[in-house]
């Protein structure tokens, strides 16, 4: 069974065309047409064009292309916060919010025209985000699913709670964790492939796989082949094999 995955995009739509021009070659490669083609969530913050990356996944869903858009931990505090910008986020320290400069909320805002987020009073800029974000997209945000179970494999953001059966899994964790997940090495019963954890590389754990290799942080975006457990990062040179 084969799928491909793509990585924490963070508003960089030209990656997000690049991998999936790579997908295409390795489709033509193979003569396989019908692999989905998994997003592992983050689709906006820190980038520079976030609502252009929530609109190109948006009409391929709508299109019926066989995408799977994973929901990430930026995308639900973006849908938070334009449903309520006082309802605190689980997962996120109590001294940051979604338009910390850390978190990336501004750059978000900014690709739709609500200019300097960070540096205003919060009212007048939730009011122009909800008069700027078209609804279309807050629906497709907020219904985003948080895992797939396909073949060997678990696709997820963040990663799961070691131990606890998936339709018991807590979206906060699916979404957030690193603790707990990153640092446990026994074998889950699937790989599981995930990102939200940046690193310079897509990296293969044995029990698990990242593949956010920093695009928020000026570094590429990772789009995998994976067919039973095997996973080959998509270059432009074709098939790189990614080893435990």
């Amino acid at each position: 069974m084969r799928s491909y995955a793509i990585g924490d995009i963070h508003g960089h739509l030209d990656l997000l065309l690049h991998a999936h021009d790579l997908i295409a070659e390795d489709r033509r490669q193979t003569g396989d047409h019908d692999a989905p083609v998994i997003h592992l969530g983050d689709y906006v913050d820190r980038g520079p064009d976030c609502r252009g990356v929530v609109e190109y996944l948006r009409k391929g869903a709508e299109a019926g292309e066989n995408w799977v858009t994973l929901k990430g931990n930026h995308d639900r505090m973006f849908a938070r916060f334009l449903n309520d910008p006082s309802e605190p986020e689980e997962g996120l320290r109590s001294d940051l919010s979604w338009l910390h400069p850390r978190l990336g909320g501004a750059a978000t805002l900014a690709s739709y025209g609500v200019k300097n987020a960070a540096d205003r009073p919060i009212a007048p800029v939730h009011a122009e985000a909800l008069a700027a974000v078209p609804q279309s997209h807050r629906d497709f945000l907020q219904s985003r699913p948080t895992w797939l179970h396909r073949g060997e494999c678990v696709f997820v953001h963040a990663g799961i709670r070691p131990g606890i059966p998936m339709l018991q899994q807590r979206e906060t964790d699916l979404v957030w964790i690193r603790a707990g997940f990153l640092d446990d090495p026994r074998d889950h019963g699937f790989l599981v492939v995930h990102g939200h954890t940046a690193l310079d590389q897509a990296t293969h754990y044995g029990n698990r796989v990242n593949i956010d290799s920093s695009a928020a942080y000026g570094g590429p975006l990772t789009a995998v082949v994976i067919e039973c457990r095997d996973v080959a990062v998509l270059t432009d040179q074709g098939r790189r094999p990614l080893q435990p």
